[in-house]
């Protein structure tokens, strides 16, 4: 069993720009229509969401670039953050194996995320456990 961290901050302006230039073929090159949705529904803080999404993504990409064969924009797409009723954040694991480490020699058990945000700066942590095939 292997343990890899990422971590990463954002400004929540640079997010909110990027969409305002690029529009929905900025959403749609980094976020499933699942996020966008959630984001979109959070009116006010709409901007803090996108940015703590695309913090988590940047986190987990650092934590398992080792195991990346394709450096396509899929690669977004697959990290897919999910909300559960209770509200916690976690990403998709078995949606990330299929599309991106089924070429890998190792398989993702687990994935753990903290997600943090203000108005100017959106954070994210990841803690991915693999295991050896």
């Amino acid at each position: 069993m292997t343990i890899k961290t990422g971590i990463d901050i954002i400004e929540v302006e640079r997010i909110k720009k990027a969409i305002e230039d690029l529009g929905y073929s900025f959403l749609t090159r980094i976020y499933t229509e699942k996020e966008i949705d959630y984001c979109m529904d959070s009116k006010s803080m709409k901007y803090q969401h996108f940015a703590a999404r695309f913090a988590v993504k940047e986190a987990v990409y650092k934590a398992i670039s080792e195991n990346i064969t394709s450096k396509d924009d899929s690669i977004w797409k697959s990290i897919e953050v999910i909300n559960l009723e209770s509200g916690r954040p976690e990403i998709n694991v078995e949606k990330l194996n299929q599309n991106i480490c089924k070429t890998a020699d190792n398989k993702i058990i687990s994935i753990d995320i903290s997600i943090s945000h203000i108005k100017e700066y959106a954070v994210a942590n990841a803690v991915v456990v693999y295991e050896k095939m």
